[in-house]
């Protein structure tokens, strides 16, 4: 049996040697620390380990901002916008059928030449033509047995053209200077004329 004396310097020894030893001091040292100290690492280590977790998780989205959109310029009401262009255009023009250059010697011809004497272009003498062929199909001896209108030009009555000359029952030169000269007088232009029978069917 060890006496008292004898475990106490056994147990000396053995703290002694556990004291000598580096590894011993490695795995002593957690113990020696204070009870304080060693839950506050461990919490460091979870909140670290959590913090990465959380790191690892979420997602951050940046909203993309929406461009803001150019303004369109505004367009001017469509009233107000042709306004202008309706006072500025000249008004609609009369539909002129396109007509054949006239027979040389024929009343169309001496008709032309009458129309571009008095300064009217070719449109002028585009209108006197359909006029007067829808009047009279250019006819010197036409009478119409209604009304008593007679040759190129259907004068009412036809002894009206004896102002142009004694001959205006038979010369078509002679009906047709009387037929512009009434054209002149009433409706300015052959044009004119033409507009008229269109919208009535008489000038």
């Amino acid at each position: 049996m060890l006496s008292g004396v004898s475990l106490v310097a056994a147990a000396g020894f053995v703290l002694v040697s556990v004291a000598a030893s580096p590894s011993a001091e490695v795995m002593a040292e957690p113990a020696s620390l204070p009870s304080e100290q060693r839950q506050g690492q461990a919490v460091d280590a979870i909140t670290g380990a959590q913090a990465s977790l959380v790191r690892d998780e979420i997602v951050v989205h940046t909203p993309t901002p929406t461009p803001t959109p150019t303004p369109e310029p505004v367009a001017a009401p469509a009233a107000a916008a042709a306004a202008p262009a309706a006072a500025s255009a000249p008004r609609a023009a009369i539909p002129i059928p396109a007509v054949a250059a006239p027979d040389p010697g024929s009343a169309q011809a001496a008709a032309r030449q009458m129309v571009l004497a008095r300064g009217w272009g070719e449109d002028q003498y585009a209108c006197l033509y359909n006029l007067w062929q829808r009047e009279s199909n250019w006819n010197v001896y036409a009478q119409n047995r209604s009304s008593g209108a007679y040759g190129i030009p259907q004068s009412l009555p036809g002894s009206k053209m004896a102002s142009a000359g004694a001959d205006w029952q038979t010369n078509p030169v002679t009906q047709i200077s009387w037929g512009l000269g009434y054209i002149a007088g009433r409706y300015g232009t052959p044009c004119g004329a033409w507009g008229h029978s269109q919208s009535v069917g008489w000038y």
